[in-house]
């Protein structure tokens, strides 16, 4: 979080100056790339350019402090999600010809860095087992740092049904994570 950098960040950033959106990207980019792919792993990253293309449109008319601001933009990141499950589910998928399974990207990442990237993927593959709606207030409350109120905002619910959902998606994790230590032999 920008803490007291935002405002001033903010409004330089309405104005036009790419120094100042490239602070609010890499202050909030990576989240919302995390909360999309465990909602969306095959299309996450188009998911975010076309958040942070809105965020670009909107930007000027936005009011408002930080956390509004992250509510705000995992809101449209959220309506991004919504709008290609629409469109997914009217039309088959493509399949692209020339696409081989053995291309993998390389990767010029540290040994703390790879074992960290593993280690976040299995957290968000975990929270994407839960039902959906449980996955994603978990994500918003717990990875992304959202108030349940800014949360509420962004799903469309109510605050208490909000903290209902956290808890038993946390609860939920809770159970799955225990029932792995017991399978290997550590004792909760």
């Amino acid at each position: 979080m920008l803490g007291d950098r935002f405002s001033n960040c903010l409004r330089r950033a309405k104005t036009g100056d790419a120094d100042a959106f490239a602070q609010l990207f890499r202050d909030l980019g990576p989240a919302v790339i995390r909360y999309l792919r465990a909602l969306s792993p095959d299309a996450a990253e188009d998911l975010a350019s076309e958040t942070w293309l809105d965020v670009v449109k909107g930007l000027p008319g936005f009011s408002g402090d930080e956390p509004g601001f992250r509510a705000w933009v995992f809101t449209i990141a959220r309506h991004r999600h919504v709008d290609r499950l629409r469109s997914t589910a009217r039309r088959p998928p493509e399949v692209l010809a020339g696409t081989s399974l053995l291309e993998r990207r390389g990767t010029q990442d540290t040994a703390a860095a790879a074992e960290e990237r593993l280690s976040t993927e299995a957290a968000l593959e975990l929270i994407a087992a839960l039902p959906m709606a449980q996955a994603e207030v978990v994500l918003l409350r717990s990875v992304v740092g959202l108030s349940v109120a800014e949360v509420a905002s962004v799903v469309g619910r109510h605050p208490g049904a909000v903290r209902v959902l956290a808890h038993r998606g946390l609860r939920r994790l809770d159970q799955v994570l225990a029932e792995r230590r017991i399978g290997r032999g550590v004792t909760p």
